[in-house]
């Protein structure tokens, strides 16, 4: 087959400037004849507000956003750390959860405040992937159980990756490989299912 012959990729735009989740997200669908897009690849300086009271509804609306500006398909994610000693607090909110501005280190510190005293620190993370195009609109989620680390443990990773445990594991995702964390994160098992909906789609 020449170069010529091949079909070209499916490209598809991501509603995130992270870098961190960009990066996880081109490896989980590499070799999957899909072409990963940012805001930056399309000329589009965009922060969508996040101020839906669910993750499903934030994901939606990023997706929907984007796809409504661009036209391409539009990939759109939101992850809550739910920890169950506060009530599944952070959530939604767990971006923000120290303020406004998003800093991570203020979320960890503020959730680790928190725990103090608690003895049960388990929880686990949810993404809710939102994917949004001419035919409509496909939601796919994601769940991983662990608990929360007594502080900050690894370097890799972004977020809350160096308090979180995956169950069954000793380390953070933040002492994790980028390769490891995506064979049992949230994220891995939410995109999993979006790229079993677009096979089938695309047979």
């Amino acid at each position: 087959m020449t170069t010529r012959d091949r079909p070209s990729a499916t490209k598809i735009l991501l509603a995130t400037s992270n870098q961190g989740k960009i990066a996880e997200i081109r490896r989980l669908v590499e070799g999957k004849g899909i072409m990963i897009l940012q805001p930056s690849d399309v000329d589009i300086d965009i922060d969508i507000e996040e101020d839906k009271d669910t993750l499903e509804g934030n994901a939606v609306k990023k997706a929907t956003e984007l796809n409504d500006l661009t036209g391409l398909p539009c990939l759109a994610d939101d992850t809550g750390l739910e920890v169950s000693a506060l009530g599944g607090r952070p959530g939604v909110h767990s971006a923000r959860y120290a303020g406004p501005a998003g800093d991570a280190k203020s979320n960890r510190v503020k959730l680790l405040n928190e725990l103090m005293g608690h003895a049960d620190r388990s929880a686990r993370f949810r993404t809710v992937v939102a994917f949004v195009d001419g035919e409509g609109t496909h939601i796919f989620e994601g769940t991983c159980e662990g608990y929360i680390a007594r502080g900050e443990r690894g370097n890799a990773g972004f977020g809350y990756d160096p308090l979180f445990i995956p169950a069954g594991f000793e380390t953070t995702f933040a002492e994790m490989t980028i390769d490891q964390k995506n064979v049992i994160s949230h994220r891995a098992r939410a995109l999993a299912r979006f790229l079993e909906f677009l096979d089938k789609r695309m047979r």
